[in-house]
């Protein structure tokens, strides 16, 4: 059983930086693809950023690209979210969760993970 704590959630002007970081504990952690996803109040459960195991490929929402980075540091089992330039519209909980997976393509999907983290808030004012 795979546990993960997120942190470095807040409340930040537009325009502004994060940096979101989760902690894996009870698996092994090079062995497991890794998301980030977020839900803003009233809405689905929306993809934001993947990595694989190995870190060698990542993916990105549209509405993300060019202004998050998800990246991972095996040795600290941990997978970040830098996020830059932050806009109103990225308010919302994130939550990082992992799938047992040595597979070398990026994971987009809700269904496709196992173990999810309870999330952080964040909040974007304009």
């Amino acid at each position: 059983q795979v546990q993960l704590v997120e942190s470095g959630g807040g409340l930040v002007q537009a325009g502004g930086s994060l940096r979101l970081s989760c902690a894996a504990s009870g698996g092994t952690f090079y062995n497991y693809a890794m998301g980030w996803f977020r839900q803003a109040p009233g809405k689905e459960r929306e993809f934001v950023a993947a990595i694989t195991s190995n870190g060698g490929s990542t993916g990105y929402a549209d509405s993300v690209k060019g202004r998050y980075t998800i990246s991972r540091d095996n040795a600290k089992n941990t997978v970040y979210l830098q996020m830059n330039s932050l806009k109103p519209e990225d308010t919302a909980v994130y939550s990082c969760a992992a799938k047992f997976s040595v597979m070398r393509y990026v994971r987009r999907s809700v269904g496709e993970y196992d173990y999810w983290g309870k999330g952080t808030q964040v909040t974007v004012s304009s």
